[in-house]
């Protein structure tokens, strides 16, 4: 077995030009493959890094996100006044896409603006002044993401922005440890429910002292009849914003690499095809030498194996360079414009690579059938 294992190892790369391109093929294909999972990993891992299991997410019943649920202000009240609500740890906000030109592109894209008061800081300790500083309550002022501010016109730190019939001002930026939170512009929630004539609350989140209360406050909460509200945990929130797209995202790009691996797996075959006709004397010295026709099959299929598993390591090695990319789009169930990074991680590895060795057996079956196929006093006669 050490000796075909040699003999495979050396013919391998035997030759080089469609070999090499059997190799770029499959890196291709592994490369798409992998940046499609990265992607909607990289949108799961930003949305879902955004909650924090301390904090549960009060909704009206049956709102799938923010932007379309409508709380009324003594439905607030209501909710603070339970026993494991403290006042300082409460915070009832409201979020309002507005239309705001890309800074490259100038497209109008949707963006969430979320009136926010003091204690939506005290909650999320995630969030970070990195540059300028707090909007003043009361004021037309805003703080921008970073993703925000680095993809959208006028939102860096003295720009002026246009919503809600009103001029506002830019005067900082702030990051959320990468979450959802930077596609978000923020500022006085009383001001903002005053420009934007919407006395209401879209959402209360509420800080939890112990996340095991929270089955008992959401059992609570959502037995009150005078609330109809839905609670969950700000993660359990933010796992849903992500799982249709997230799901689009990775059907989409495994149909499409399927049908560029296609491709691929024709080309290991012609290179596997060209292997077998090149050796064929080699072939019948090897059944001479007693190696049985499985021998003989699973040195090709080995090879093959060999062409397909480097492609593959090369793919994942092309895709890991786009953890330092980030993409920008339309969220499908907030209709918000939300960016998130690229992101690499075991499981992503390992699927491409299994996805390179399905390549290559499929590629590698039929010539190897082929060659183990030869009658040793055939393949010893040929040319």
């Amino acid at each position: 077995m050490t000796l075909l294992l040699n003999y495979t190892l050396k013919n391998s790369f035997n030759r080089k030009v469609t070999s090499l391109l059997t190799v770029a093929g499959v890196a291709l294909v592994v490369f798409v493959f992998s940046a499609t999972l990265m992607l909607s990993y990289g949108l799961e891992k930003s949305l879902v890094d955004s909650g924090n299991e301390n904090n549960a997410v009060v909704m009206r019943a049956s709102s799938s996100t923010e932007i379309i649920s409508i709380m009324w202000r003594n439905m607030g009240d209501i909710v603070e006044s339970d026993p494991a609500v403290h006042p300082d740890k409460f915070a009832g906000e409201i979020v309002v896409l507005i239309n705001q030109p890309r800074r490259v592109t100038l497209e109008p894209s949707n963006v969430p603006v979320r009136g926010v008061v003091d204690a939506s800081f005290t909650i999320r300790p995630q969030i970070k002044i990195v540059e300028g500083e707090k909007y003043r309550p009361g004021t037309n002022e805003v703080i921008a993401g970073r993703k925000v501010s680095e993809g959208f016109e006028g939102c860096g730190v003295g720009g002026t922005l246009r919503f809600a019939g009103q001029d506002w001002k830019v005067v900082g930026i702030f990051e959320a440890g990468g979450g959802a939170f930077e596609s978000e512009l923020w500022g006085d929630y009383n001001q903002m429910a005053q420009s934007f004539q919407r006395p209401i609350y879209s959402s209360l989140t509420i800080q939890l002292d112990n996340p095991a209360q929270f089955d008992e406050v959401k059992k609570r909460l959502e037995s009150d009849k005078r609330l109809q509200v839905d609670v969950m945990t700000e993660k359990e929130y933010y796992f849903k914003q992500s799982k249709s797209f997230s799901g689009f995202i990775t059907i989409l790009g495994t149909t499409i690499s399927i049908i560029f691996s296609a491709g691929a797996i024709f080309g290991a075959m012609i290179t596997m095809y060209a292997s077998v006709s090149n050796r064929t004397r080699e072939i019948g010295t090897l059944r001479a030498l007693g190696f049985p026709r499985r021998a003989v099959l699973f040195a090709f299929l080995t090879e093959s194996l060999i062409i397909s598993v480097t492609g593959g390591i090369i793919g994942v090695a092309l895709a890991n360079i786009l953890n330092f990319a980030e993409f920008s789009t339309t969220n499908f169930d907030t209709f918000a414009e939300v960016a998130f990074p690229f992101r690499m991680s075991a499981g992503i590895a390992i699927n491409a690579i299994i996805f390179s060795v399905v390549m290559g057996l499929i590629g590698g079956f039929l010539p190897a059938v082929r060659a183990a196929r030869f009658k040793i006093v055939d393949a010893l006669r040929a040319a």
